[in-house]
């Protein structure tokens, strides 16, 4: 099992900045990825940002590509998401997430189980 506890949302104007930061205890994820997910009212959880934990390969949903930069600290067992230049169709609530996970097509997909924090609320006001 994997515990994973996220921090840093809040409300901001249009063009600020919010880093998320995800804290993961629990098992050693040694090779597998930690991400951001985000879900806005009335839609799908949909991908945000990812890094493996081994090589620290990054990942971006087109959305948050150029704005978005996620990182990790592996001694503390720590993933970031700074959020620049944000928009209000940036609001949601930000789910970080871990576990194994496949590339296709450049992409990285998390595959089951995948381990949820409890989400963090991002507002962003126009």
């Amino acid at each position: 099992q994997v515990q994973l506890v996220e921090s840093g949302g809040g409300l901001v104007q249009a063009g600020g900045s919010l880093r998320l930061s995800c804290a993961a205890s629990g098992r050693t994820l040694s090779s597998g990825a930690m991400g951001w997910f985000r879900q806005a009212p009335g839609k799908e959880r949909e991908f945000v940002a990812a890094i493996t934990w081994s090589g620290g390969t990054t990942y971006y949903a087109d959305p948050v590509k150029g704005r978005f930069t996620i990182s990790r600290d592996n001694a503390k067992n720590t993933v970031s998401l700074q959020m620049n230049n944000l928009k209000p169709e940036d609001t949601a609530v930000y789910y970080c997430a871990a576990g194994e996970f496949t590339i296709r097509a450049g992409r990285l997909y998390f595959h089951e189980p995948v381990y949820w924090g409890q989400g963090t609320q991002v507002t962003v006001s126009s």
